[in-house]
């Protein structure tokens, strides 16, 4: 008979980086040189067939809800693993479960969740990874630790967006990097620790913010002209429920070669629209710019109304990115008014916008129109349209189409997309994904859609003379809403159900100057005709629909969408950042 020695105290790395066991058995057992030479002795490194384990030996809060398993090195066949099994034990209680093969991997799925913080020991027998020359299963063991917290597998946060986008170039040297997570996480948790860049190997000093769910990493001096940095989330940071992200991550991007931004600023949107009509006589002309400019250039020089060649006297403001020209007097009834910004308007570098931008509109015959509908132009093609990302953590049910941009594809996650010539499909998805990386047209036509998104949020923002302001000091729950403007200066919530009341054609726009908070399992209901079509939400916060809710309208966020578990919506969630899924039923309306 063969006698089976295992070298139970080698690392495996050793063995594999030296390549003779035998020689190694002998250097670090002491064998004899006749046992080396015995031909019925085989020696076998403990593990020396396991390429990897999860969890990873030692590993602290691993989900309650674990897949155990071990993956073999490439090189053993299939029926080397015919007999595999993995056992678990909790102390020394056996914990119930069942074993599976596939490839070259062994998986162990617990019957019940694992208990939390609790320590646990995985074993596989080594027989089932290597076999003797003459066939026979070594019969020692391969254990390793784990200790679990107190989550379930994909309730790990995630890092959402991150600006600048992965692998970004001419990025300019004065860019603040930020990411947004899935979750609200531990501010105590997110620091120069656990959110480091780097140029190379050298970690650029400065220092870490953090607000509502984005950490934004502020460099003490500007960043190097053409280098490349990785921006770095460790996986230490953690959500509110304490829960730490699963894996660490990283993306890198690279400077402009020159540290002068020489980028045109440009025109994103003006209302009212070019060439609209019905234009109320008590309107301003708004004018929002694609980066911040030199409020010294937006002025009532660069930014002009006029009637035929006649100036129009007023005043022109300017915050954010966004210029307001306020006339003194109000307009006169169906006269065509032309608006015009230029080339003196300078961003914050210096630099003027290409070309002069010029519009026209033609107002009616009263001060104020009958509240009308939000144009979406192009956004109204999608049901759910975002710029950094669209995150699905479970499986949804999403009616119409989706759109990305000016992210990627892979920021599109959880859908198990199908690519198809110019958009992809998924089975959780009534109608086409697009992204703006796929083929043309699509990425002209998102560009399309994310501008007229980013007007029709202008649009709702700048509607003068609310109807109701500051109704139920923005608790509206309980409340039943009939058409009109309301406006807020502060978050708006949902503690329980809202109605929605009028007729077909009736319009409501609802401006939020802060948060809009939907509690778990409150109900929007319309009544007399209203449809969802025409109830517009324009946040300039974080927009969170709780678990099982059920919302109505088009919200128009500038921050965020969240949709918690179960929740549901008739409308469209169009926002300039990112849209997170929860098993939600989405429908167009």
């Amino acid at each position: 008979m063969r006698k089976v020695i295992s070298l139970m105290k080698v690392n495996p790395n050793v063995l594999k980086s030296l390549g003779y066991f035998v020689l190694m058995a002998f250097l670090v057992t002491g064998c004899s040189k006749d046992v080396v030479n015995d031909p019925s002795v085989v020696l076998l490194p403990v593990n020396a067939g396991i390429a990897e384990t999860f969890p990873a030996d030692l590993a602290n809060a691993v989900a309650i809800d674990p897949e155990i398993s071990v993956t073999l090195n490439s090189g053993l066949k299939s029926s080397d693993l015919s007999e595999s099994k993995i056992t678990l034990m909790q102390g020394t209680t056996p914990v119930a479960g069942t074993s599976k093969c596939s490839g070259s991997t062994t998986t162990f799925t617990p019957s019940a969740d694992l208990e939390p913080d609790k320590e646990y020991t995985a074993t596989i027998k080594s027989g089932h990874m290597s076999s003797t020359k003459d066939g026979n299963k070594d019969e020692s063991e391969h254990s390793w630790k784990f200790k679990t917290g107190k989550h379930h597998r994909g309730d790990e946060p995630t890092v959402l967006s991150v600006i600048p986008l992965k692998n970004a170039i001419s990025v300019a040297v004065t860019i603040r990097p930020s990411v947004t997570f899935s979750d609200v996480m531990q501010s105590s948790t997110v620091d120069l620790t656990t959110f480091t860049l780097k140029q190379g190997k050298t970690i650029v000093k400065g220092s870490v913010s953090y607000l509502g769910k984005t950490a934004t990493f502020i460099p003490a001096v500007s960043l190097l002209e053409g280098s490349v940095y990785t921006i770095t989330i460790s996986k230490k940071v953690k959500n509110e429920k304490g829960i730490e992200m699963k894996d660490n991550f990283s993306c890198s991007f690279t400077t402009a070669g020159s540290g002068v931004d020489v980028i045109a600023p440009t025109v994103l949107s003006v209302v009212p629209a070019d060439n609209a009509t019905l234009v109320a006589l008590n309107s301003n002309a708004v004018i929002t710019f694609s980066e911040a400019m030199n409020p010294l250039t937006i002025n009532a020089t660069t930014v002009t109304v006029k009637q035929g060649t006649t100036v129009v006297a007023g005043a022109v403001t300017y915050l954010g990115t966004t210029a307001t020209f306020t006339p003194a007097s109000s307009l006169v009834a169906n006269t065509v008014y032309t608006g015009t910004i230029t080339t003196g308007a300078k961003d914050l570098a210096g630099n003027p916008i290409a070309v002069s931008t010029v519009w026209n509109f033609t107002t009616g015959s009263v001060a104020t129109q009958g509240l009308g509908a939000v144009n979406l132009g192009a956004a109204g093609n999608y049901v759910i349209l975002a710029k950094s990302a669209i995150t699905n953590i479970a499986t949804s049910a999403i009616t119409g189409d989706m759109g990305l941009s000016p992210a990627a594809t892979s920021y599109m996650t959880g859908f198990a997309l199908t690519n198809a010539t110019g958009y992809a499909t998924s089975s959780q998805v009534v109608g086409k994904i697009f992204a703006a990386d796929m083929v043309a047209p699509t990425p002209i036509n998102l560009t399309t859609a994310v501008n007229n998104m980013v007007t029709a949020y202008n649009d709702a923002a700048g509607r003068p003379t609310p109807d109701f302001t500051e109704l139920g000091t923005g608790n509206i729950g309980g409340k039943t809403l009939t058409a009109g403007l309301y406006k807020w200066t502060n978050t708006v919530t949902m503690p329980s159900d809202v109605v929605i009341s009028g007729g077909a054609n009736d319009v409501w726009i609802f401006q939020i100057a802060g948060n809009l908070l939907m509690s778990n399992a409150v109900n929007i209901t319309l009544t007399g005709g209203a449809q969802a079509k025409n109830i517009f939400w324009q946040v300039a916060g974080q927009v969170t629909l709780g678990t099982s809710a059920h919302f109505e309208g088009v919200i128009l966020s500038k921050t965020g969408i969240t949709l918690q578990a179960g929740a549901s919506m008739n409308g469209r969630a169009l926002a300039q950042t990112a849209v997170i899924l929860d098993k939600n039923a989405v429908t167009q309306p």
